[in-house]
């Protein structure tokens, strides 16, 4: 019994839909978690209000996990649907880059930099994570955007029809 490859252009639909999820997902605690302004007495109180303690951890989780499918996943997929070889997480930011599909690279190590801090420094000074927060919240757009202009790079390089986007 043989095992059939998985098509590139099929592999790069199918991580879309899966980042086309996770970009509602984070939309939607994104939303949630900003309705009020966050500072760090808001930080500081969070072990009172344990409602505001789980939208912040999903906000978290998700802005990591989309964060990272879109860098480790999805752009070297696109790379190879455009018969390139990805490369290291850096390669893939510059080519991405100069290709228009993202902006900056510096930021986008900068976002997964922010990541790592998120999860790994979480709440050690209050001052310090209600702004990384803050910066997350800008970020979210860095990657929705990206998430867009992917799309539109894949009808554009590839051919593939917008209908069959998610």
């Amino acid at each position: 019994m043989s095992i059939e490859p998985i098509n590139p252009k099929d592999r790069l639909l199918a991580t879309l839909r899966i980042v086309h999820k996770e970009s509602q997902h984070l939309e939607w605690s994104r939303q949630r978690l900003f309705q009020q302004p966050i500072d760090a007495r808001w930080v500081q109180a969070l072990d009172a209000y344990p409602e505001r303690a789980e939208r912040l951890e999903a906000f978290v989780s998700r802005y990591g996990r989309m964060q990272d499918t879109i860098a480790q996943k999805l752009l070297p997929r696109w790379l190879l649907a455009l018969a390139e070889e990805p490369g290291s997480l850096l390669e893939v930011l510059n080519r991405a880059e100069r290709l228009g599909v993202i902006e900056n690279t510096d930021q986008w190590l900068e976002a997964r930099q922010l990541r790592n801090r998120l999860v790994h420094e979480y709440m050690e000074d209050s001052t310090f994570f209600a702004a990384s927060i803050q910066l997350a919240e800008g970020y979210c757009a860095m990657l929705l955007d990206t998430y867009q202009r992917l799309r539109k790079d894949v009808v554009h390089r590839l051919g593939i029809a917008q209908a069959d986007l998610p």
